[in-house]
């Protein structure tokens, strides 16, 4: 096994160790099909844990363009550990940054948007990854937008 494609897969996606060595072992050493069956696994991970209580979470704020966009989204999740988690964290970040770019009017219109760091994602999907490498239900429960 190629130490260095290991770590470079575990950098990419944030999943366990032994997830990209079984990735990696599956696509025969391709990288791009690893990252793909990494992915294919987080979503099924996902689909299981979607009707799981979402009773712990973050409020995060992003201000953008010089003051004039402001947002302010509720991401929730089930525990206060994985909610203090960097990855979440992260998470939260980039759904707000969605938000301030692409003014959505509710959740579901956000949700099938094209994710604006990787057009080949929804933000649905790019969710739903989080979901599949922290373990727990992740839910965007209300967004605000503000513009001058």
């Amino acid at each position: 096994m190629n130490v260095e494609l290991l770590k470079q897969l575990r950098s990419d996606t944030s999943a366990s160790i032994s997830d990209c060595r079984t990735a990696i072992l599956e696509s025969k050493g391709d990288y791009a099909k690893a990252i793909e069956i990494i992915r294919s696994k987080g979503l099924d991970r996902a689909a299981k844990k979607h009707e799981r209580a979402t009773g712990s979470g973050l409020i995060e704020a992003y201000v953008h363009a010089g003051g004039k966009i402001g947002v302010l989204i509720e991401l929730r999740c089930e525990t206060d550990f994985v909610a203090r988690n960097n990855l979440f964290k992260e998470l939260a970040h980039a759904l707000a940054m969605q938000v301030a770019a692409m003014d959505p009017e509710r959740i579901d219109t956000l949700m099938n948007q094209p994710y604006i760091k990787d057009q080949s994602l929804t933000v649905q999907e790019l969710v739903k990854s989080y979901i599949g490498t922290l373990g727990e239900n992740i839910r965007l429960a209300n967004f605000v937008r503000y513009e001058i």
